[in-house]
């Protein structure tokens, strides 16, 4: 995968986290592109191609999710459970970002194929190099099926 191809969807429905994570990450270089959505249900339009995600071009396939477990109108672990059973999406690699340290929510994340479980930490250096350390993972080092749409 070229390495200016990485494209992250991020489904956070807390504005201020998605903001660190856009700052983050465009640190990285080449940075990655990123595609927010607030809440599961938009998560699942974009995913879907449904309105207002159905433009291919403005809307690409990510490389990989960043799926917030605490969201409104559909939970993440809601979102990971339908995108694991669709035969068209579930080769897209879903990495949990959320604050949830409770083992249910890890064991049921697991259970629902989650590719990796990442806690926020508290402290912003923290974060913030939790998400430095990711991108350059999926930048670099790791390589995913579905090269490009």
């Amino acid at each position: 995968m070229p390495l200016n191809s990485l494209r992250i969807l991020l489904v956070e429905d807390n504005a201020d986290h998605a903001e660190i994570t856009r700052r983050c990450l465009h640190r990285l270089v080449p940075p990655p592109k990123l595609y927010h959505v607030p809440h599961g249900e938009a998560a699942l339009d974009y995913l879907h191609r449904r309105a207002p995600y159905d433009d291919p071009a403005a809307s690409p396939w990510p490389t990989v999710i960043l799926l917030d477990l605490r969201l409104p109108r559909l939970s993440g672990l809601e979102v990971l459970r339908e995108i694991k059973q669709d035969a068209g999406l579930k080769a897209i690699p879903v990495v949990a970002l959320t604050s949830s340290e409770r083992r249910q929510d890890m064991e049921q994340a697991y259970a629902l194929n989650v590719n990796a479980y990442l806690v926020k930490p508290v402290e912003f250096k923290e974060f913030s190099q939790l998400l430095i350390d990711f991108g350059r993972f999926w930048l670099r080092w790791n390589r995913t099926v579905r090269q490009a749409d």
